[in-house]
């Protein structure tokens, strides 16, 4: 995947307003199949996978027993007893090595099927009608989150309406010597609405804005769901035990611990803990990852992900700091090669698309 076919400005535009093409054909996908397939889901993801409808996609997290973070995953139930997980590359062989030994104990088989698959995702308002004359599904009862097999420009593929940008559009995965075919005829059939191919830049400022994470950036072994904000995808009320429960039994505990704490301006009886933050940069200078962030002063964090923000005319950024009583009256800053600009803090995400 390029960093930019052209200009990222203008590509990032491209997906706000009408669409943008990404080939995504580095992402890892694993199959888990067999009878035991959502059990052995639960047992080692944090979500409830075996309660996900056929055709249905869940967001969720691959934890070591100690809670950190060692992927975060999109799993496509596909059918009864068969479900797609879709890795970052980079983390494809951990994430298969791991599924394939928790799931040892369970009636169910995990293959690495990357190099099945070709992945191509149009993204963007126009996404839908770009797509919908080059499929016979109907697109408008794949609900978001959701996936189909279907024909796209004739070839056999899995149609998911799923991204990672903020907008509406859709993951098609194919056959690898189908993705030129496939590539070319949403190119042409989006041309005249504004398609455009776009890159990995535009992807992370996409992904920026909508206050997407990222392995590497915001999530990472060294980082538990609740310290990212999503302790949601944690489902401690699912049957069975699943791997790195205890340890995000005591993050949770401690995350509410902090929060009450820090909300009613109690002390640091429950220790401070780190969270995630947005920031809006008062400055045309941008705050790169690994920049420290200071209140009143005094360090207090660190920039995960920064950029300029094309839709919202200045940069943006994510940080983990340390929660407390007095962070949201604090001045707060960000260290840009050897300055200190100021910044303040945002809610997160910085861009929601109108639905």
């Amino acid at each position: 995947m390029p960093l930019r076919y052209a200009s990222e400005t203008a590509e990032h535009q491209a997906v706000r307003h009408a669409a943008g093409l990404f080939d995504l054909s580095h992402m890892g996908e694993i199959l888990v199949r067999g009878p035991g397939a959502g059990d052995a889901l639960d047992y080692a993801l944090t979500g409830s996978l075996s309660g996900l409808r056929a055709g249905r996609a869940r967001y969720t997290m691959l934890c070591a027993p100690d809670g950190g973070v060692l992927d975060d995953l999109v799993v496509y139930r596909r059918g009864e007893q068969e479900f797609l997980v879709i890795a970052n590359a980079a983390n494809t062989a951990v994430v298969f090595g791991e599924l394939r030994s928790r799931a040892a104990r369970f009636d169910a088989v995990v293959s690495d099927a990357t190099d099945d698959y070709a992945l191509i995702a149009i993204q963007g308002p126009a996404a839908a009608g770009i797509l919908a004359p080059l499929t016979e599904l109907e697109l408008d009862s794949v609900k978001y989150y959701a996936g189909a097999f279907g024909d796209v420009a004739g070839f056999p593929a899995w149609v998911a309406r799923t991204g990672y940008t903020g907008e509406d559009g859709f993951e098609v995965f194919c056959r690898p010597v189908d993705s030129p075919a496939v590539w070319e005829a949403l190119s042409a059939a989006g041309a005249a609405a504004g398609l455009v191919p776009a890159g990995l830049a535009a992807r992370d400022t996409l992904r920026l804005e909508a206050g997407m994470p990222l392995y590497g950036n915001e999530l990472g072994p060294d980082v538990t769901p609740f310290d990212a904000g999503l302790g949601r995808v944690v489902k401690f009320d699912k049957p069975g035990d699943f791997v790195g429960r205890s340890a995000l039994l005591a993050a949770s505990a401690a995350s509410a611990a902090s929060a009450a704490s820090a909300a009613s301006a109690a002390g640091d009886a429950a220790g401070p803990r780190r969270v995630l933050v947005g920031l809006t940069i008062q400055s045309r200078r941008v705050a790169r990852h690994g920049y420290p962030v200071f209140l009143d002063g005094v360090a207090a964090g660190t920039v995960t992900s920064g950029a300029p923000s094309p839709t919202l005319g200045h940069p943006i950024a994510m940080a983990y700091l340390t929660d407390g009583p007095g962070l949201a009256d604090a001045v707060l800053t960000v260290g840009i090669r050897g300055e200190a600009v100021p910044a303040k803090l945002t809610d997160l995400p910085f861009y929601s698309r109108r639905r």
